[in-house]
């Protein structure tokens, strides 16, 4: 028989579970994949790695002291710890083994394939990974556009990751929202239904509870929600001031971190189509509104990037910096769809972002679409 108790011990308050409220997992848990809020749709963010154990965070620690059942005598030591511990992943295990976080009959231990006896004491450190620690609530500002009991539609300043992942567990637009409603912590990824890049400013729309979400997503899916950017690309325009780009795009063959236009035949790959509209051009590049049809990673830049028309600051694609634009000049700056539970059209607009403007300034451009 096993026998097991757990103690907590110095540190601050355990953050906010992912699934607190739901079926609550323990905040050392972790998995192969993101965690999720509660609900079951298909997360954004599509990174699914492990998250390193928390360093110089303070956080609370539990410890864990089992016995060693006869059915495991001479088992190896990370076999015995899964099967003693099955709600958290052998990897993350592996990783406390390897912080000296785990003791066998009073001495620390770090080799996965000790052996251990039946009726050995094993004591067991458990301590919060970064990616655990992700969702959390987190004060910080947020410029609500529009909001009702059922949706808000946020501008999201550039440099504010939406979700997190790999590199930024903490201070996004999620953490935020968590902060400012706890009603959030009820839908899942607190009602984020799609997504902008880091360095993109512009509008978003985030439901309040799950049935807004579900239908807020169909309608993405559908393309019944109208989404316009507004861009500032190298090199003067030529030819019809309307285009439409209908080009698939997959991961870059020859750069994995990069997106591309891509032979479907060749290469794996969806399909992509953004309208672009000339605004205003001169000798040094042009301002343009782009309408997504789907909504590709970088789908804009890429599709401009084909084009001969890298966006300013878009390093990744061919641009760069101009004056006080030191990030890819993207804004999305209108949103538009019929609300999902009032029937109600709404449609929203935010302004050009200060150093756009600047930029545009720069090349002797306006910036009213």
């Amino acid at each position: 028989m096993n026998v097991a108790k757990s103690v907590s011990v110095k540190g601050a308050k355990a953050p906010l579970s992912v699934l607190e409220g739901a079926n609550a997992a323990s905040p050392f848990a972790q998995s192969d994949s993101p965690v999720q809020l509660q609900g079951s749709v298909p997360t954004l963010a599509e990174d699914g790695l492990e998250g390193d154990l928390a360093d110089g965070v303070a956080t609370e620690s539990e410890l864990r002291t089992m016995s060693v059942a006869v059915a495991q005598h001479g088992e190896r030591l990370d076999r015995t710890l899964a099967e003693l511990v099955p709600e958290f992943s052998r990897s993350y295990l592996q990783q406390l083994l390897g912080q000296g976080l785990v003791t066998l009959n009073g001495r620390e231990v770090s080799k996965p394939s000790t052996r251990v006896k039946a009726g050995d004491a094993v004591v067991l450190e458990m301590r919060p990974t970064l990616q655990s620690q992700a969702f959390r609530p987190e004060s910080m500002p947020i410029d609500v556009v529009y909001e009702d009991a059922h949706l808000l539609v946020i501008n999201k300043p550039a440099g504010l990751v939406v979700h997190p992942a790999p590199g930024n567990w903490s201070g996004t637009l999620l953490n935020g929202l968590l902060g400012r409603d706890e009603r959030a912590a009820l839908v899942p990824r607190a009602g984020i239904v799609h997504r902008l890049d880091k360095d993109t400013s512009g509008l978003m729309v985030v439901a309040r509870d799950r049935s807004t979400m579900d239908a807020l997503v169909s309608m993405i899916a559908a393309r019944d929600v109208s989404r316009k950017y507004l861009a500032l690309a190298h090199k003067p325009w030529v030819g019809n001031g309307l285009r439409s780009v209908n080009a698939p795009i997959g991961r870059d063959p020859r750069n994995r971190l990069r997106m591309a236009v891509v032979d479907l035949s060749a290469h794996a790959g969806k399909a992509a189509r953004t309208d672009i509209r000339l605004l205003q051009s001169c000798e040094l590049g042009c301002w343009v509104e782009c309408t997504l049809h789907t909504g590709r990673t970088h789908q804009i830049r890429v599709h401009m990037a084909s084009l001969g028309h890298a966006l300013v600051g878009d390093v990744l694609y061919g641009g760069s910096a101009v004056g006080a634009m030191q990030r890819q000049a993207l804004h999305a700056y209108r949103l538009a769809f019929r609300h999902p539970v009032t029937g109600d059209d709404l449609v929203l607009q935010a302004p050009v972002p200060a150093d756009m403007r600047l930029a545009l300034s720069d090349w002797g451009l306006s910036y009213n679409p």
